[in-house]
């Protein structure tokens, strides 16, 4: 049976990929960061669901469930890594605290980096180990190819995580190991319900950020509902792991057409539409 680890499987992606891929005959390895949570989906998944408890930016713990996992697998490949776990800090750059900054690079980059590095053995760096080597799939964003304003610690992120991706892929073409992004545009899930929406407002009370904050909120829930179901996601990291995908990135996203104009349009017209709907034009 094949073995994938994925981070961050308590809800959201996370959750759907360990769902798909477990209904698919594979055994998932899940990173939660409390034990209830993996009680869970233990008791939802079955045996063929282990959870690993720990946080992607404690090195020591990441590095303890990687010695767990390879207890499971007696020397053959881990088939897959899904760095899905990730988190948004949302709020002007002006008014963002370094600490803030630093807590969302400590998860969306710095955990990636740990959780790559601690399972790279077991994916297929060791040659000794038995099997086809494994695949990484590295869960980024729309947000990591376009910049919004209020969002630039989540951009700065996703765009490094796209960087880092590509460098990653061209150096593990010697041990065989093959690296995947997938970039969801808006997901029906809870990493938007992770931040304080009240104390973001709060913040920016009486300050020119104030009606661009709450115009960016409105949009944020008014494109999660529209957005696709997790599954989407899923059925693409199976693909991914099943042979049946072979591109190195895939976008999902149900506002493709709108993005994609961003993407494409001269920048200066781009940011003047942008400042327009969000109220960010200089008075």
């Amino acid at each position: 049976m094949k073995s994938i680890v994925i981070t961050g499987a308590s809800s959201g992606i996370g959750r759907q990929i360990a769902v798909t891929l477990v209904a698919n005959g594979f055994r998932v390895f899940g990173s939660v960061r409390k034990a209830a949570d993996g009680d869970s989906l233990v008791a939802e998944l079955g045996e063929h669901f282990i959870p690993l408890v720990f946080d992607v930016t404690d090195r020591q713990a990441v590095d303890a469930a990687a010695t767990q996992v390879e207890s499971h697998l007696k020397g053959e490949k881990l088939a897959g890594l899904v760095n899905n776990a990730g988190i948004a800090v949302i709020g002007a750059i002006q008014n963002l605290s370094p600490e803030e900054f630093q807590t969302q690079f400590d998860v969306n980059l710095m955990g990636v980096f740990h959780c790559t590095q601690a399972f790279m053995n077991a994916l297929g760096a060791d040659p000794s180990r038995s099997g086809e080597a494994g695949k990484i799939i590295n869960i980024s964003s729309v947000s990591g190819a376009v910049g919004m304003p209020l969002m630039g610690a989540y951009n700065m992120s996703k765009f490094g995580l796209e960087g880092f991706s590509e460098a990653l892929r061209r150096e593990l073409m010697l041990f065989g190991i093959d690296v995947v992004v997938i970039a969801p545009g808006p997901i029906k899930t809870p990493i938007w319900e992770k931040f304080d929406a009240e104390a973001l407002l709060a913040r920016a009370n009486n300050s020119a950020f104030q009606k661009p904050l709450e115009t960016m909120l409105k949009m944020t829930g008014q494109m999660e509902k529209s957005g696709y179901g997790p599954e989407v996601i899923a059925n693409r990291a199976l693909a991914v792991f099943q042979g049946k995908a072979a591109k190195t990135r895939y976008t999902l996203d149900a506002q493709w057409m709108q993005n994609g104009l961003l993407s494409r349009l001269p920048k200066r017209l781009a940011d003047r539409m942008i400042a327009k709907q969000m109220g960010l034009s200089k008075k």
